[in-house]
């Protein structure tokens, strides 16, 4: 896995990167077909038809792949097949085959090769690929595709590069250390799969040019200084100006240094140690 650059042919081409797909197995595989399904494109908008997330539309066409974030077949072993691309998510996808003939596509962690044996359940080795119960993995341990409620799939540390760090367990809740630097508390019998996210270098290609952000979904975004004031609140003025007030949302709402959780969020006690702030460089309180 690396990183490619091109000659500056053009002047998009002069600072642009891009990945040089050095783990895809088969470049020209197609994906398996009763793994898919359409993804359908909303432009932002909610079942209303009224935008909700700004700056959304366009792109290329894409074919969604079913990733099994629940790995809930245990104690069958599964051959991996083949790493492929995935446009849908940052990291690649590892395609498996179990014993029993199904096969199933799961996120792709770093070191795991066309042949590899992989397991779920509470009883196998914490090698790299195999997904088990919190209360099975040994402390310090790198994981990823962690559980925050058993049975309902991985929700953290699903992105390119990423992993956390198993602390310690005590009674039925497990420590984790997540890459924002947060200690969370879960319960052991929430599932995880060893190693880190493969992919690392994705953090390090450079776009170059405004077309090919285009090609993802994402439309232009301008600043709210350059609008007119009906259209934002930091609109209007004679000349360039600062906006004259501290950076918003089109509809009122404080933009910086606001904390953006709910005070009285369930989950807050489960939050051993907050995740530094940006701002300030400390932690939150």
């Amino acid at each position: 896995m690396g990183i490619k650059q091109y000659k500056p042919t053009t002047a998009g081409r002069r600072n642009a990167s891009v990945s040089d797909f050095a783990e895809i197995t088969d470049r020209k595989k197609r994906p398996e077909k009763p793994l898919t399904r359409r993804a359908k494109k909303k432009g932002g908008r909610n079942n209303q038809g009224k935008i909700t997330v700004r700056h959304r539309g366009g792109g290329h066409k894409r074919l969604y792949r079913i990733i099994d974030f629940k790995r809930n077949k245990d104690d069958v072993s599964a051959k991996v097949l083949g790493i492929e691309y995935d446009p849908n998510r940052t990291p690649r996808i590892a395609l498996l085959e179990y014993e029993d003939g199904e096969k199933r596509y799961i996120i792709a962690p770093q070191g795991l090769k066309v042949g590899d044996a992989i397991q779920s359940g509470s009883g196998v080795e914490p090698k790299i690929g195999n997904c088990m119960p919190l209360s099975s993995i040994p402390p310090g341990t790198a994981v990823h595709n962690i559980e925050m409620q058993p049975g309902r799939g991985a929700q953290l540390c699903r992105s390119a590069g990423t992993s956390a760090v198993m602390n310690a367990r005590e009674a039925k809740w497990a420590q984790i250390t997540l890459p924002s630097g947060e200690v969370r508390r879960l319960p052991s019998s929430c599932r995880a799969t060893i190693g880190a996210i493969g992919n690392q270098e994705h953090q390090g290609v450079v776009l170059g040019k405004a077309g090919r952000k285009r090609w993802m979904g994402r439309r232009p975004h301008v600043r709210g200084t350059a609008m007119n004031p009906v259209a934002h609140p930091m609109g209007g003025g004679e000349g360039r100006n600062s906006g004259g007030r501290h950076p918003c949302s089109p509809t009122g709402k404080l933009a910086k240094g606001g904390a953006t959780r709910k005070r009285r969020k369930s989950s807050s006690s489960a939050i051993v140690r907050r995740r530094k702030s940006r701002r300030y460089g400390q932690l939150k309180t």
